[in-house]
């Protein structure tokens, strides 16, 4: 199986790239379907491996300029178990299977009580335990951020922020001033993976799977993209009605266990969550509402300045450059994400950050690069979730 870039020039190349969808099986990696290209934009798909022949003269007739990205999917899966560490147990370093990243849960908590607690918010599909992470010197009247990782279940890199995220927290708590006053004065609310069962799914199964596990009547497909079941512009603009794509919005915002448990415990804790952190790969890039329509958030300047200083405080690391905006406009429009149905609920803070890299190794980014990925976007979070506690509201 092989993955491709191509970059249509005109509104004719986009619709050979439609035609050649509509032929056959393709799994988009950016944009997340079809329906979502457009001329100039940087398009990664991938092929079965007894289609990219016809890929390739397909696009050279059409005299479109292509490069293949990674030349064998296989390769590369097994390739990005690059760590130097050794071990058999959890690593910050490596990608953890999820029985691990359970038990780095109540291990992490155990031994940490005064900063960590652990707490179940609900269940999955097939019955897996919901953990969240509460992270915070225990106060009264305390504000909060919300955070998840792991709504899109190839997008490894995601889990292994939230261990990541942790683990610095309670490592330079009462060294590093800026992380010892915020986790004085807030908690966090960590969600170190929303979408079990299918990141499961991708260590068993299908590497590449994206959506929840859930079986959807009628149909033989399976899933629904967490990330467009929530009910903000449910089901319009760039998500689908077809359970067999990519983006189905399911039956119903809230349809799938996993959307509904995050739901609630926000809506629970509406009047202490303050901003709302959702980590995603790939395409290094800060995003804030909206997503499902092109209309700018009342607060729009105040977030477009804090996420170009998130970006430079992230940049000063490794010099990685990320860009920042409004979803529908800075890529493409996407109805039914969870920071924008946060933004909407009050939340005037909701930011979503899609990692490394932009496309080198997409959702496959080798471990080597976990704790560079890690520790640069861990700036951007404290430079966020600092101004956050300077501008409580």
């Amino acid at each position: 199986q092989k993955v491709f870039r191509v970059i249509p020039q005109n509104e004719e190349q986009v619709e050979i790239i439609s035609s050649l969808a509509s032929r056959m099986q393709v799994d988009f990696w950016q944009p997340d379907s079809v329906t979502q290209v457009k001329p100039k934009m940087k398009v990664d798909f991938q092929v079965e491996a007894d289609k990219s022949f016809e890929v390739e003269s397909l696009l050279a007739q059409n005299k479109m300029e292509y490069r293949v990205l990674i030349d064998n999917l296989q390769t590369a899966i097994e390739a990005q178990f690059d760590s130097k560490v050794r071990t058999a147990g959890h690593s910050y370093e490596k990608y953890n299977q999820w029985e691990t990243i359970a038990a780095w849960t109540a291990d992490i908590a155990a031994q940490n009580p005064d900063l960590v607690s652990r707490s179940v918010i609900g269940e999955t599909y097939e019955g897996r335990q919901m953990y969240l992470l509460k992270v915070g010197k225990s106060g009264t009247n305390k504000k909060a951020i919300f955070m998840d990782c792991g709504f899109h279940a190839r997008e490894w890199i995601s889990p292994a922020f939230c261990q990541w995220f942790v683990k610095e927290a309670v490592e330079t708590y009462g060294k590093d001033s800026v992380m010892t006053n915020i986790l004085d004065r807030l908690d966090f609310y960590i969600l170190p993976v929303l979408n079990i069962d299918g990141y499961v799914y991708t260590w068993t199964n299908n590497r590449m799977w994206r959506k929840t596990r859930s079986k959807n009547a009628g149909s033989f497909c399976i899933g629904t993209d967490p990330n467009r079941n929530f009910n903000a512009g449910w089901c319009s603009i760039g998500a689908s009605d077809n359970p067999c794509d990519a983006t189905y919005c399911g039956r119903t915002p809230e349809s799938e266990k996993e959307t509904k448990a995050l739901a609630d415990f926000i809506r629970e804790h509406l009047s202490t969550i303050k901003a709302y952190f959702t980590i995603h790969s790939y395409s290094q890039l800060l995003l804030f509402p909206y997503s499902y329509t092109y209309k700018y958030p009342s607060n729009f300047e105040e977030l477009n300045s804090i996420a170009g200083t998130a970006s430079k405080q992230l940049a000063s690391l490794y010099n990685t450059k990320y860009t920042y905006g409004p979803g529908a406009e800075t890529i493409y429009p996407a109805a039914g994400g969870s920071d924008d149905w946060a933004f909407d609920q009050g939340i005037k803070y909701s930011f979503t950050f899609e990692l490394r890299d932009t496309g080198r190794y997409g959702f496959l980014l080798p471990e080597s690069q976990i704790k560079a990925t890690c520790e640069e976007t861990v700036l951007a979070v404290k430079y966020l979730a600092n101004y956050v506690l300077q501008h409580l509201y």
